[in-house]
């Protein structure tokens, strides 16, 4: 398809950026093409800056709703955050849920989606949805799938049958999941591995995010590239330097916590921000605890998600203003106190922590259920009360005065530069 036929077709002005027309070209070696959809964005201002840090506060516009960034999203791999409805997450302060790719996929599968007209309805969820496209999925499945240039293939664990998920069916899915931000399908391998092996997975995934970009048909719904490079600086700067060439509504920092100690993750995170456009949303995949989004917030990264607070309420683990708590120990079999006293949510306004502890020993859901909110609850507050130090120009000695009041065993002392 030529510059203009596009256009004539579909009722849209050819795009003049120049922008798109690089990216087709290199996905589609047949010719120069055009794609209008590739060149709608994500509209993004930063609204505030910190002038101690890279710290940033923003306001993205999805089809579903407003953002304010930074802005931690909540994970519901399978249309579902653990333990919460979708009023829960509203109550707790909740913007965006994150879905999986490969797990919605394989089950309720495209036809369910097709059917309810998109995730939303589905789950009953009116705010954004940010769809991951399974990359992390494969890398955990290195004995049940073959990686070639098309793609995975893999035998699905819902119907034994084999399935191929290349960049172009993740984004298929994903149109018909009908989020409203969509990532490109990368090859995500141990952030430890040599420089052959990860230069090779960044390359790869350089190429599938042109195909991702080239597939995309929905221009409503933005679509973020992913910047690999293990831990070796140089591998990132060529990873970001390729990527920002080409008309992506935001980018992505990937390939982290998967081998990497924490000092390499927040030294490769603050390297591969600075490297982002300014104009354009970052997002930090799968990481972390408070102190991991309170140093990766100084570096200037706008977006979060992680399934720990979730994950650790279920194993009775609690995030709170001085650190961590498990409430399964026995000093808290009597203890006639909130679980945060400096805490605002229903579960620390409610019971007291002999009643959470009572709940779990008794192989009761609801003390999931009532942590579960607790966690999420406290991460939605730490990022406003992040925005809002942020509007006023005092983030990094916020930061400061967090991180030391959160357990040594949490997290590094040493900030970003």
């Amino acid at each position: 398809m030529r510059k203009g036929d596009f256009a004539r077709e579909n009722n849209t002005q050819p795009c003049d950026s120049g922008r798109c027309l690089s990216a087709l070209e290199y996905a589609q070696p047949e010719g120069p093409v055009v794609c209008e959809a590739a060149c709608m964005t994500l509209p993004f201002e930063v609204t505030a800056k910190d002038p101690g840090s890279r710290a940033r506060r923003g306001t993205m516009l999805t089809a579903h709703g407003r953002v304010e960034t930074p802005v931690f999203m909540d994970v519901g791999t399978r249309a579902t955050v653990t333990d919460c409805t979708p009023a829960d997450l509203t109550s707790v302060g909740a913007q965006v849920v994150l879905g999986n790719t490969y797990h919605l996929m394989l089950r309720p599968g495209v036809d369910v989606f097709r059917q309810f007209g998109g995730i939303h309805r589905f789950m009953g969820w009116s705010g954004p949805v940010l769809t991951d496209s399974g990359g992390y999925q494969i890398f955990s499945l290195p004995n049940a799938r073959t990686l070639t240039e098309k793609g995975a293939r893999f035998k699905g664990y819902t119907d034994n049958q084999m399935h191929l998920l290349s960049p172009e069916r993740a984004i298929e899915v994903q149109t018909a999941i009908g989020s409203d931000i969509m990532m490109v399908l990368d090859e995500c391998i141990d952030s430890m591995s040599d420089e052959a092996a990860t230069r090779a997975a960044m390359e790869r995934t350089h190429r599938w995010a042109l195909r991702s970009l080239a597939a995309r048909t929905n221009p409503a719904q933005a679509l973020f590239a992913i910047v690999q490079g293990g831990v070796i600086p140089e591998l990132r700067r060529q990873s970001a330097g390729f990527l920002t060439q080409h008309p992506f509504d935001g980018f992505a920092i990937g390939g982290l916590a998967v081998g990497d100690t924490r000092s390499q993750r927040e030294d490769i995170t603050s390297f591969a921000a600075e490297l982002l456009p300014a104009d354009r949303p970052r997002y930090l995949m799968g990481v972390g605890t408070p102190p991991d989004l309170i140093m990766a917030m100084l570096a200037g990264v706008d977006m979060f998600d992680c399934i720990i607070p979730t994950q650790l309420a279920g194993q009775g683990t609690a995030f709170t203003s001085t650190g961590r708590v498990r409430i399964t120990r026995l000093e808290n079999y009597r203890a006639d106190v909130s679980l945060d006293p400096t805490c605002a949510c229903t579960t620390c306004k409610t019971f007291s922590r002999a009643y959470l502890h009572h709940l779990f020993k008794a192989k009761e859901p609801l003390g999931a259920r009532l942590l579960s909110m607790h966690n999420l609850f406290h991460y939605h507050a730490l990022m406003a009360d992040s925005r809002r130090a942020i509007e006023q120009g005092v983030f990094a000695s916020f930061a400061k005065e967090r991180l030391a009041a959160i357990d040594r065993h949490e997290h590094s002392a040493t900030p970003f530069a």
